[in-house]
């Protein structure tokens, strides 16, 4: 606690300096580190000097702000778009420090391992930097250095950070509002993984895998025996950063259809696979020579829960089409109100941005932006919206930054209505997954199994005149109709699993005959469970009122 007393305050200093000097005198922070709030503070915001100053914090502190970026329900503007021009930009460490690092991690030299390794880095970053090499295949690399000893000091920084935001959230009520620990352990998980390169190139292969389908957009793959946690090599991709390219290369390409491919690749990462490439901004974004689209840089990602990615599914489509009251409840389905939640005010608010999407010019429509509104609102009003959707509206708002550079009049709207079927197309084929019907059978399997010794039971209780049912009043007719029902469900739902255990059986079986590629016995059985399934739920839920 005491060794990190200067990073108190420089935190107090920082925070006071821009404004928000509310939450220090609420904390205390102010009397117990002797500072004195700066007469000549102003509310005008210097993005400059606040970026500036940000960045001196420390590289932790950085990270912190590119999250914070994508949080309009804790962070207000101007402080919101000053944090998303905040870049990740440092002087790199020098090559005699990457050759040690490098040797202490492959178990080899530079010049026994790689044909050439510039000594020059591409790129430095807070967390590392990197270099072009060749290996001694001929394989052009890029290879990734984590900077020396930030390891130890992340986890220093990270440990005066948890300190304020617990001191915050047990002191202050904004702390409680926000509730700033979870804030931070969201903060420190993400850190952490990025820390380390083996969890980056397990992200690179996941989503070059989950999006092999898409012709032009590239993902590059890693070099598993020259990785570790602090080296990462990977292929090289020789393209230019989108922001650089020059106008007249812009008429060589197809703007439009590059962007239209981005986005549905996006759509197809949050609604299908539930794991999203977190930060395509236009510096991890590159044209190839071959006029496709390069995504860079896997240390950030986001998982997606199944309910989360349905959910948004529903949401973007009923927004596209200007459905607001179902738009509204899919909104409130999603969140949790808190004891002051203002559900009128929520919907007339809510309304009022959806309706200015669709009121908007194509230059104005921005999917990202419209996503912060909706969770800015929404915590203004009392509702919080999930975690994740804030890393959603964060990568959209980086898309729709491509899109305006690539092709202005991209509409997202048009995209979205038009990806539609085949979004829900691959969700179902996803449910429909082996692995997934494989879980249903066995879950079928045990209800099979069980059922009979669970009969025999109830049935010898009966028998036994040991079977108990409290009742207000016994009507003996009802009381047998209620039991012949039970009966027959139970009967129809043991034929039902029967085939579902049947048709996965039958999936192994080759035959000419098929259906949605699947051998077609197994899958007219698996159609008459579900059907059988369904009239049985239908049944249930509308027959039985009384």
């Amino acid at each position: 606690m005491l060794s990190n007393l200067a990073q108190y305050k420089d935190i107090a200093l920082f925070l006071i300096k821009y404004g928000n000097s509310d939450i220090i005198k609420e904390s205390g922070l102010a009397t117990e580190f002797s500072i004195e709030e700066e007469k000549n503070a102003t509310n005008d915001l210097d993005k400059e000097a606040f970026i500036k100053d940000f960045q001196k914090l420390g590289s932790t502190y950085v990270k912190l702000g590119q999250l914070l970026s994508t949080r309009p329900d804790l962070i207000s503007e101007p402080y919101l778009s000053a944090l998303r021009e905040l870049q990740d930009n440092m002087e790199p460490f020098s090559y005699e420090e990457v050759e040690q690092l490098v040797q202490n991690e492959l178990r080899v030299r530079i010049s026994k391992a790689f044909n050439s390794f510039d000594q020059k880095p591409i790129g430095a970053a807070s967390l590392g930097q990197v270099h072009l090499a060749e290996l001694r295949n001929g394989t052009t690399v890029v290879v990734k250095i984590q900077r020396p000893g930030i390891r130890k000091k992340v986890i220093e920084e990270l440990e005066a950070m948890e300190s304020v935001s617990s001191f915050l959230e047990n002191n202050t009520s904004l702390g409680k509002k926000y509730n700033l620990n979870q804030v931070f352990l969201q903060f420190k998980s993400t850190l952490l993984r990025e820390l380390n390169y083996l969890k980056e190139a397990q992200n690179m292969d996941i989503l070059h895998n989950n999006l092999k389908e898409f012709d032009r957009i590239v993902i590059p793959t890693s070099i598993p025996d020259y990785s570790t946690d602090k080296v990462l090599t990977m292929e090289f991709v020789k393209g230019q950063n989108i922001s650089q390219i020059n106008p007249l290369r812009k008429l060589d390409i197809d703007g439009e259809g590059l962007c239209e491919e981005l986005f549905k690749a996006y759509l197809q990462q949050i609604v299908v696979d539930g794991f999203m490439h977190a930060d395509p901004h236009p510096g991890n974004v590159h044209l190839t020579e071959d006029n496709r689209l390069a995504l860079l840089d896997m240390g950030m990602v986001t998982y997606i829960s199944e309910d989360l990615r349905k959910n948004y599914l529903k949401l973007i489509l009923n927004i596209s089409n200007n459905k607001v009251s179902e738009a509204l409840n899919v909104l409130i389905e999603m969140s949790t109100a808190s004891d002051e939640a203002d559900e009128e005010q929520f919907k007339t608010s809510i309304a009022a941005i959806i309706q200015q999407t669709h009121e908007a010019t194509v230059d104005q429509i921005d999917t990202g932006r419209m996503m912060f509104g909706l969770i800015q609102t929404a915590a203004e009003c009392g509702y919080k919206l999930p975690l994740e959707l804030s890393a959603v509206g964060k990568a959209l708002m980086n898309i729709d930054l491509v899109a305006h550079t690539l092709a202005p009049d991209f509409e997202p709207n048009k995209s979205i209505q038009k990806n539609a079927m085949s979004l829900m197309n691959k969700i179902m084929i996803k449910e429909l997954a082996p692995q997934n019907f494989f879980s249903t059978i066995l879950e079928s399997k045990e209800l099979i199994e069980k059922m009979p010794q669970r009969l025999n039971t109830i049935m010898g209780n009966l028998a036994n005149n040991e079977l108990e049912i409290k009742l207000d009043a016994i009507d003996e007719k009802s009381l047998m109709k209620g039991f012949q029902k039970v009966a027959n469900r139970i009967t129809i739902g043991l034929i039902i699993a029967a085939l579902l255990v049947a048709s996965a059986l039958m999936m192994k079986v080759e035959t000419s005959f098929s259906l949605f590629g699947y051998p077609g016995i197994a899958m007219l059985s698996f159609i008459l469970a579900i059907t059988g399934g369904l009239s049985l739920v239908i049944g249930i839920f509308f027959k039985d009122e009384n």
